[in-house]
């Protein structure tokens, strides 16, 4: 089952789609003073709330994505639905960690491998990992005499 299918296999239907319970729970437990408890009711609304919030958002780039002739919803179009809808207030940490994560993104791409770093070619990693193995298998052969 793919995670787009819901629990029969079918596309998923609104019954469907949740957010993890137990990390909703820590959220929440992380944002209340420590004298203040939450009820499993109240968890289950506040997930039923981000489910829907997320749904009208989705709907509203969707809607400015089809406006726009294009395929795939982009962050352009989060942030513009946002505004749209009148959570301009959110929009600026949006675009913060939409940037965190292109920073994120290009530092992925810049490491380089440990090939391409060793400066050696393939022949000659290949005889360096020969001689390790050979090196250890010598090792282990006088250990298992002994």
């Amino acid at each position: 089952m793919s995670d787009r299918e819901g629990p029969s296999g079918a596309p998923p239907t609104d019954d469907d789609l949740s957010l993890p319970k137990a990390t909703v729970a820590k959220m929440i437990a992380e944002l209340l003073p420590n004298d203040i408890i939450c009820a499993k009711e109240t968890r289950d609304l506040v997930i039923e709330c981000c489910v829907e919030f997320i749904h009208l958002i989705s709907s509203e780039a969707n809607e400015i994505c089809e406006q726009e002739s294009k395929k795939t919803i982009a962050p352009e179009h989060i942030i513009g639905a946002l505004k749209r809808l009148g959570f301009d207030s959110f929009t600026a940490e949006v675009e913060d960690v939409l940037k965190d994560h292109k920073q994120q993104q290009k530092d992925r791409e810049k490491k380089v491998s440990k090939f391409e770093q060793s400066g050696l070619t393939e022949e000659e990693l290949l005889e360096a990992q020969q001689k390790l193995f050979a090196q250890s298998r010598a090792i282990f052969e006088s250990t298992q005499q002994k």
